[in-house]
């Protein structure tokens, strides 16, 4: 399987009618395929945004023609209904023929709380994530169909509008436990961590030969010194305690957190700047580990020179890294509704 760079639509950040911009801007630039966040709030305040997902990907479905995206990640436990997420997702591939796939994951108390329904602990969300996968998949098949599990409820339920094609459905990933569900019940993998370990214990799980995509945040300046404040202003989350992203329930709180972080923190967790071999070093770390697709995450709001210089100086240049990625089984194929 050859590398894919990809490009991330950050609706923390991004209005809608910006977010639809920058994928026919993505497509333009010759980015293979997007990741669209799905969030209920941003992280901070300062980012500013959080579009409805599903409503934008309609408008990035009509606005684009090759550019392949997915949502990474969706939760399909506390704040949507996986009957609602199946439904919309069928939708979207139905909108987006091969151009669409679901990326989801076990969520943040930031988005999900809303519905004051708690927040369960870690075991808990990855078994409600686990069931709500069984769901999604069953009224995937068609046919009316119902559900009565630990979690979740389905009644004569049956989705009218399905794609020819199924999307993929990945799962996300931030440690052995996710890494062996996606191995076993998901199409792939979503991470944002170069770990070998995390996809070995994929691939052991039944992962091996599915693509892998990872998350490389960037933040693009023409000089280093502007690039690491508008990373530390906009992106301090980077350089936080993984579990804190998981855990805390409003903007409020990670803006508290982010007083405590230094610039050089936060560039120590972002590539600064607009040096070329920083940018395609890190790349470069994602495909040693072990992924085939990368996302590129330009942080702040100068989003036209991002495109200009990966178009002229980072794709041009990805034949080296390639290679690397070449070495690795071709992932597993789509499969066809029933």
């Amino acid at each position: 399987m050859t590398l894919s760079l990809g490009y991330k639509l950050s609706s923390e950040e991004q209005s809608p009618g910006d977010l639809v911009r920058h994928a026919q801007m993505a497509e333009d630039t010759g980015f293979a395929f997007a990741l669209i966040s799905d969030h209920f709030h941003p992280w901070t305040d300062r980012q500013g945004q959080s579009p409805f997902v599903w409503s934008v990907l309609g408008a990035i479905g009509q606005a684009t023609r090759r550019l392949v995206v997915g949502t990474a990640v969706t939760c399909p436990t506390v704040r949507i209904h996986p009957a609602i997420i199946a439904q919309a997702a069928a939708t979207t591939a139905a909108l987006m023929p091969g151009r669409f796939f679901l990326g989801v994951g076990t969520g943040e108390n930031l988005n999900e709380h809303v519905v004051g329904q708690g927040w369960p602990e870690t075991e808990i969300r990855q078994q409600r994530l686990e069931e709500a996968i069984e769901v999604i998949r069953l009224l995937w098949r068609g046919g009316n169909e119902s559900h009565r599990g630990r979690y979740f409820t389905v009644e004569n339920a049956r989705l009218y509008t399905l794609p020819d094609v199924l999307p993929p459905l990945l799962v996300a990933v931030g440690g052995t436990k996710s890494a062996q569900l996606a191995g076993r019940v998901g199409d792939g993998l979503i991470g944002t961590d170069p770990e070998r370990s995390l996809l070995g214990a994929f691939d052991a799980a039944g992962g091996a030969g599915k693509p892998r995509y990872a998350e490389v945040t960037v933040c693009w300046a023409k000089d280093e010194a502007s690039a690491r404040r508008i990373a530390s202003e906009h992106w301090p989350t980077s350089a936080m305690e993984s579990s804190l992203s998981w855990e805390l329930p409003l903007p409020m709180h990670f803006e508290a957190v982010a007083e405590l972080l230094t610039e050089d923190a936060v560039a120590e967790s972002i590539t600064c700047g607009a040096d070329p071999a920083k940018h395609l070093a890190a790349i470069r770390r994602y495909v040693e580990a072990g992924y085939d697709h990368v996302c590129v995450h330009q942080v702040g709001k100068e989003q036209k020179g991002f495109f200009e210089f990966y178009e002229q100086e980072i794709l041009p240049n990805l034949k080296t890294i390639r290679s690397l990625a070449r070495r690795r089984p071709a992932g597993s194929r789509r499969r066809r509704r029933r």
